[in-house]
Protein backbone atom coordinates (compact mmCIF):
# COMPACT_ATOMS: atom_id res chain seq x y z
CA UNK A 1 0.00 0.00 0.00
CA UNK A 2 1.27 3.45 -0.92
CA UNK A 3 1.50 6.55 1.18
CA UNK A 4 -1.77 8.43 1.82
CA UNK A 5 -1.88 11.79 0.03
CA UNK A 6 -4.38 14.55 0.74
CA UNK A 7 -6.02 16.52 -2.04
CA UNK A 8 -8.71 19.07 -2.65
CA UNK A 9 -11.68 17.84 -4.68
CA UNK A 10 -10.34 19.83 -7.65
CA UNK A 11 -6.82 18.39 -7.32
CA UNK A 12 -8.07 14.80 -7.23
CA UNK A 13 -10.25 15.41 -10.28
CA UNK A 14 -7.21 16.71 -12.22
CA UNK A 15 -5.37 13.46 -11.41
CA UNK A 16 -8.33 11.37 -12.58
CA UNK A 17 -8.55 13.39 -15.80
CA UNK A 18 -4.83 12.92 -16.42
CA UNK A 19 -5.15 9.16 -15.86
CA UNK A 20 -8.10 8.97 -18.27
CA UNK A 21 -6.08 10.88 -20.90
CA UNK A 22 -3.15 8.48 -20.53
CA UNK A 23 -5.35 5.40 -20.80
CA UNK A 24 -7.71 6.49 -23.58
CA UNK A 25 -5.44 8.62 -25.79
CA UNK A 26 -1.76 7.98 -25.06
CA UNK A 27 -1.93 4.19 -24.63
CA UNK A 28 -3.72 3.52 -27.97
CA UNK A 29 -1.35 5.95 -29.71
CA UNK A 30 1.73 4.06 -28.52
CA UNK A 31 0.13 0.72 -29.40
CA UNK A 32 -0.41 2.07 -32.92
CA UNK A 33 3.24 3.19 -33.14
CA UNK A 34 4.39 -0.30 -32.07
CA UNK A 35 2.15 -1.93 -34.68
CA UNK A 36 3.47 0.36 -37.43
CA UNK A 37 7.09 -0.30 -36.43
CA UNK A 38 6.43 -4.05 -36.29
CA UNK A 39 5.04 -3.94 -39.85
CA UNK A 40 8.36 -2.54 -41.10
CA UNK A 41 10.08 -5.88 -40.74
CA UNK A 42 13.10 -7.08 -38.77
CA UNK A 43 12.59 -6.12 -35.12
CA UNK A 44 16.20 -6.79 -34.09
CA UNK A 45 17.45 -3.68 -35.90
CA UNK A 46 14.31 -1.57 -35.78
CA UNK A 47 15.00 1.64 -33.80
CA UNK A 48 11.40 2.84 -34.17
CA UNK A 49 10.14 -0.38 -32.57
CA UNK A 50 12.63 -0.10 -29.69
CA UNK A 51 11.71 3.55 -29.08
CA UNK A 52 7.97 2.78 -29.13
CA UNK A 53 8.40 -0.15 -26.72
CA UNK A 54 10.43 2.06 -24.36
CA UNK A 55 7.78 4.80 -24.54
CA UNK A 56 5.14 2.18 -23.78
CA UNK A 57 7.07 1.03 -20.70
CA UNK A 58 7.40 4.60 -19.43
CA UNK A 59 3.70 5.27 -20.05
CA UNK A 60 2.64 2.11 -18.21
CA UNK A 61 4.87 3.07 -15.27
CA UNK A 62 3.29 6.55 -15.18
CA UNK A 63 -0.21 5.05 -15.32
CA UNK A 64 0.65 2.65 -12.50
CA UNK A 65 1.98 5.46 -10.31
CA UNK A 66 -1.11 7.60 -10.94
CA UNK A 67 -3.42 4.68 -10.16
CA UNK A 68 -1.57 4.07 -6.90
CA UNK A 69 -1.71 7.78 -6.02
CA UNK A 70 -5.46 7.95 -6.71
CA UNK A 71 -6.10 4.73 -4.78
CA UNK A 72 -4.42 6.22 -1.72
CA UNK A 73 -5.80 9.74 -2.13
CA UNK A 74 -8.00 11.31 0.50
CA UNK A 75 -10.11 14.40 -0.13
CA UNK A 76 -9.84 16.95 2.65
CA UNK A 77 -13.14 18.45 3.79
CA UNK A 78 -12.24 22.09 4.40
CA UNK A 79 -15.34 22.68 6.53
CA UNK A 80 -14.06 20.28 9.20
CA UNK A 81 -10.58 21.79 9.50
CA UNK A 82 -9.51 23.67 12.61
CA UNK A 83 -8.58 27.30 11.82
CA UNK A 84 -6.77 27.84 15.12
CA UNK A 85 -3.60 26.19 13.79
CA UNK A 86 -1.84 25.68 10.47
CA UNK A 87 -2.92 22.52 8.63
CA UNK A 88 -3.11 21.35 5.02
CA UNK A 89 -5.37 23.72 3.00
CA UNK A 90 -4.74 26.54 5.48
CA UNK A 91 -4.22 29.97 3.99
CA UNK A 92 -1.46 31.45 6.12
CA UNK A 93 -0.32 35.06 6.24
CA UNK A 94 3.24 35.24 7.56
CA UNK A 95 5.83 37.91 8.18
CA UNK A 96 9.56 37.44 7.79
CA UNK A 97 10.91 38.55 11.18
CA UNK A 98 14.27 39.64 9.71
CA UNK A 99 13.02 42.04 7.04
CA UNK A 100 9.30 42.51 7.80
CA UNK A 101 8.17 41.19 4.40
CA UNK A 102 4.67 39.71 4.45
CA UNK A 103 3.58 36.73 2.38
CA UNK A 104 0.43 34.66 2.08
CA UNK A 105 0.45 31.00 1.10
CA UNK A 106 -2.04 28.15 0.94
CA UNK A 107 -0.61 24.80 2.04
CA UNK A 108 -1.55 22.02 -0.40
CA UNK A 109 -0.37 18.55 -1.43
CA UNK A 110 2.85 18.34 -3.41
CA UNK A 111 0.97 17.59 -6.67
CA UNK A 112 -1.17 20.75 -6.29
CA UNK A 113 1.67 23.14 -5.42
CA UNK A 114 1.98 26.18 -7.70
CA UNK A 115 4.02 29.25 -6.71
CA UNK A 116 2.18 31.52 -9.18
CA UNK A 117 -1.04 30.77 -7.28
CA UNK A 118 0.78 31.04 -3.92
CA UNK A 119 0.12 27.36 -3.20
CA UNK A 120 3.07 25.64 -1.51
CA UNK A 121 3.56 21.97 -0.78
CA UNK A 122 3.08 20.80 2.80
CA UNK A 123 6.36 18.95 2.25
CA UNK A 124 8.31 22.17 1.60
CA UNK A 125 10.65 23.46 4.33
CA UNK A 126 8.52 26.58 4.99
CA UNK A 127 5.26 24.60 5.23
CA UNK A 128 6.84 21.99 7.50
CA UNK A 129 7.94 24.77 9.83
CA UNK A 130 4.46 26.32 9.86
CA UNK A 131 2.39 23.16 10.37
CA UNK A 132 0.74 23.01 13.79
CA UNK A 133 1.59 26.62 14.69
CA UNK A 134 -1.00 29.19 15.82
CA UNK A 135 -1.48 32.91 15.18
CA UNK A 136 1.27 34.84 16.97
CA UNK A 137 3.71 31.91 16.97
CA UNK A 138 7.11 32.34 15.40
CA UNK A 139 8.18 29.44 13.20
CA UNK A 140 11.88 28.82 12.76
CA UNK A 141 12.40 27.32 9.31
CA UNK A 142 15.54 25.62 8.05
CA UNK A 143 16.12 26.69 4.44
CA UNK A 144 19.15 26.11 2.20
CA UNK A 145 20.56 29.55 3.08
CA UNK A 146 20.20 29.02 6.85
CA UNK A 147 17.46 29.59 9.40
CA UNK A 148 14.59 32.00 8.86
CA UNK A 149 11.93 33.10 11.32
CA UNK A 150 8.34 33.72 10.28
CA UNK A 151 5.63 35.13 12.51
CA UNK A 152 2.15 33.82 11.80
CA UNK A 153 -0.21 36.76 11.38
CA UNK A 154 -3.39 35.09 10.17
CA UNK A 155 -4.84 31.63 9.44
CA UNK A 156 -7.90 31.17 7.24
CA UNK A 157 -9.47 28.76 4.76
Amino acid sequence: MGQVSYFTEEGLQKLKDELKQLKTVERPSISQQIAEARDKGDLSENAEYDAAKEAQGLLEMKISKLEDLIANARVVDESELDTSKVLILSKVKIKNVANGAQMEYTLVSEREANMKEKRISVDSPIAKGLLGKKVGDVAEVEVPSGKMKFEILEISR
